[in-house]
């Protein structure tokens, strides 16, 4: 794939991320954007890369630039796609795909009306035994789904005083817990089941309504790292730590989602449980090499992360042989590989493989659902044609 030039927008915790996982697939990436002149050129001599870049402008005019990647904040993706695309790059961008729907729909209309690829890092899709999983539910082995629950729960905002730019409203968004790791989940049980949400109900809770932030910006995960190094100054917090979701899927399958990120202990941990009426499966990210089958007349299975024991296309997603496993970097390595795939084949009629700006879309539709029903404490109908 080194025939591929890239640019990465944002020098934070997950650019670097997207960097080493580009470079993984022999992907060229030409240069990196930080927040100012100095990061960028710190960033691309740590890392590197020829360019250090000044400016998103500067970003848009490199024409040995096919492909561009945005890791920003929130508030910066809307404009950066729509600009990236208006440039005539392809776009691959970090979650949320906007702050709201209009501006993800029109991202979703930009894009069609292009022809360019566009993709959203919706990454824990390609855990091998994930793909596994909505293989076994497209050959008809799960059956009819009754159910699915499950959660993404994390701790890197379990005290007041861990501090980051997304749980302010205007950086991240009204909704932050829900919208920053509850989306992952929603878009992988989507993914492996197809199902779509027909209705829902939501109850979100802001724990710590005040939080102390640090007088100086703090990267994605590492305030609980440095905290009482620095000095702070009290914000108030309007975001939520905690949100538990009731769901109806179109069919008439059931579904529950917990998130929170304040739960002591977990790291960075996602689980689902589909209940189907041939078996059930369930999977969690803490162990992201085995994915548990369940039966009713029969022994209970445990599948191991084994190219030789999976579907073809799980096994197109796996490197490494059964017992060298594979995590969270690879994930990237291969959502991307799906999408520079896409771009390579140059088949404009050909299905994606990769979570497109309408599943991007789809996401923050179900945002504004759930928020909409945690304010009016009421089930919330989906549109039919929200996409």
């Amino acid at each position: 794939m080194s025939d591929m030039h890239v640019a990465v927008v944002g020098a934070g915790f997950i650019g670097p991320v997207h960097i080493e996982a580009l470079h993984r697939l022999g992907i060229r990436v030409l240069g990196v954007l930080g927040v100012s002149g100095e990061e960028s050129q710190t960033t691309a001599d740590r890392l590197g890369l020829a360019k250090a870049y000044r400016s998103f402008e500067e970003v848009l005019a490199d024409r040995a630039v096919q492909a561009v990647h945005i890791a920003t904040p929130n508030r910066l993706h809307y404009p950066m796609a729509k600009a990236a695309l208006e440039a005539g790059k392809h776009v691959l961008c970090e979650k949320p795909l906007a702050m709201d729907s209009a501006e993800s729909a029109e991202l979703v209309e930009l894009a069609r009306r292009t022809g360019l690829v566009a993709g959203v890092n919706y990454n824990i899709r390609y855990y091998p035994l994930c793909l596994e999983a909505a293989d076994i539910r497209r050959r008809g082995d799960l059956g009819e789904v009754y159910s699915v629950c499950g959660s993404y729960v994390q701790d890197w905002l379990f005290h007041p005083t861990d501090y980051n730019w997304r749980v302010l409203a205007d950086e991240g968004g009204e909704l932050r817990a829900i919208a920053d790791i509850g989306t992952h989940w929603l878009d992988l049980i989507h993914a492996i089941t197809g199902l779509e949400v027909e209705s829902l109900c939501a109850d979100l809770a802001t724990v710590h309504p005040v939080r102390q932030r640090p007088l100086g910006e703090v990267e994605t995960f590492k305030g609980k790292e440095d905290s009482g190094l620095v000095k702070t100054e009290p914000v108030d917090i309007a975001t939520e730590d905690y949100g538990s979701v009731l769901i109806r899927f179109r069919g008439g399958a059931r579904g529950v989602l917990q998130v929170s990120q304040v739960t002591a202990g977990r790291k960075n941990c996602l689980r689902y449980e589909i209940a189907g009426s041939k078996c059930a499966l369930a999977w969690c990210s803490e162990e992201p090499n085995g994915l548990w089958v369940g039966h009713r007349d029969a022994a209970n299975e445990a599948l191991m992360r084994d190219p030789a024991l999976v579907s073809d296309r799980a096994r197109s997603f796996i490197n490494y042989p059964g017992g060298h496993n594979e995590g969270f970097p690879d994930t990237f390595k291969q959502c991307f590989r799906a999408f520079y795939d896409h771009i390579r084949a140059g088949d404009a009629s050909a299905t994606p493989s990769f979570p497109t700006f309408a599943d991007g879309h789809r996401e923050i539709v179900l945002c504004e659902a759930i928020l909409r029903s945690h304010c009016e404490g009421r089930w919330v109908e989906l549109e039919g044609s929200w996409l």
